[in-house]
Formats: structure tokens, C-alpha cells, sequence
């Protein structure tokens, strides 16, 4: 038989859970992966997650703008992420092919395709690398996991206004 308990004891029950869950150590980060790399993306700045439609592809862009989608009556500009740091192309469709809407909370129509999602992580699950720096402004640090694993955090605001993430016409 379930434990009845009183409306007040309920309410105050969940005023108290949801105000630990405002203060508790949370899960802020996603974890995805674009070819070889790890990425890790701000909650906030990783936007709508959807299973990538199908794209139009653009002429006379580079091989990692993978063309235009629409989303909801929206058109998106996407960027497949690994190849746009050299690696292999995500190939779509795929089983666990992603695309993550990272330009709405900025007024950009822009989304990133990557090759698969790993989860939520929280920024006490890593260390800083020991080699810091990385050339791509957009990669606002490099990370270390327990395994040894590296991840590099993705400054979405960088990336947007980056010269080379918005130049996908071949010259």
C-alpha cells in the first residue's frame, strides 16, 4: 500500500528538491563527438538537437558546408564539424548523426552536424590539458577526462563570428 501524505507535505517536499536542484553541481555540458574529436558544448549554447533532415546542398562551397535545411519553416546553414577541422565527413544519414542548432540564441540560423552524441558531463569530470593552447580561436580551452581522453570546450559566440566559419564560398 503507498504512503499517503498530505498536500502541504508534497509541496513542501518539492520546494525543497527543486532547490537543491538549483543549487546542485549540474550537468552543464554536452559531450558530442565530430570525427576523431570530442567536443564539449554549454547547455545553453548547444541549442535544439534534432536528427539531421534532409539538406540541400549549396554549389560552389567548401566540402564542410554540407548545405541548408529546414527545420519548422526555418532554414539552417550547416556546418559539418569535422570536416571542417580536416577530419572525415559525418556521414548522413546515420543512425546516430546529430545537428545541434547552436545559432538561434544568437540570431543565427547556423547549425554544426556532428557524428554522435556522448552525454552530459559536468566541468568537474575534467582537467586542463597540459598543452593548453590550440590554434582555433573558437576552442576556448582543451580538457583531459579520467581516461586520459581530450576534449576541447567549444566557444560557440567564437565560432559564429569566426571569418572562416562564414566564408563557405570556394574563392
Amino acid at each position: 500500500m503507498s504512503k499517503r501524505i498530505s498536500l502541504r507535505q508534497f509541496q513542501e517536499n518539492l520546494a525543497h528538491r527543486l532547490s537543491e536542484a538549483d543549487t546542485a553541481d549540474r550537468r552543464g555540458l554536452l559531450g558530442v563527438q565530430a570525427g576523431e574529436e570530442n567536443w564539449l558544448v554549454s547547455l545553453p549554447e548547444a541549442g535544439e538537437i534534432v536528427t539531421p533532415p534532409a539538406m540541400t546542398s549549396v554549389p560552389l562551397t567548401h566540402e564542410w558546408y554540407r548545405g541548408l535545411v529546414n527545420v519548422r519553416g526555418v532554414l539552417y546553414s550547416v556546418v559539418d564539424l569535422s570536416r571542417f577541422h580536416d577530419g572525415p565527413l559525418v556521414q548522413v544519414p546515420s543512425m546516430q548523426a546529430r545537428m545541434l542548432l547552436i545559432g538561434a540564441r544568437h540570431g543565427v540560423h547556423s547549425a554544426i552536424l556532428v557524428s554522435r552524441m556522448l552525454g552530459l558531463r559536468n566541468d568537474d569530470d575534467f582537467e586542463p590539458d597540459a598543452e593548453s593552447s590550440d590554434p582555433r580561436p573558437w576552442v576556448s580551452i582543451r580538457l583531459r577526462d579520467a581516461n586520459g581522453q581530450l576534449w576541447l570546450r567549444l566557444d560557440v559566440p567564437q565560432l559564429l563570428s569566426n571569418s572562416v566559419f562564414l566564408d563557405a564560398g570556394i574563392s
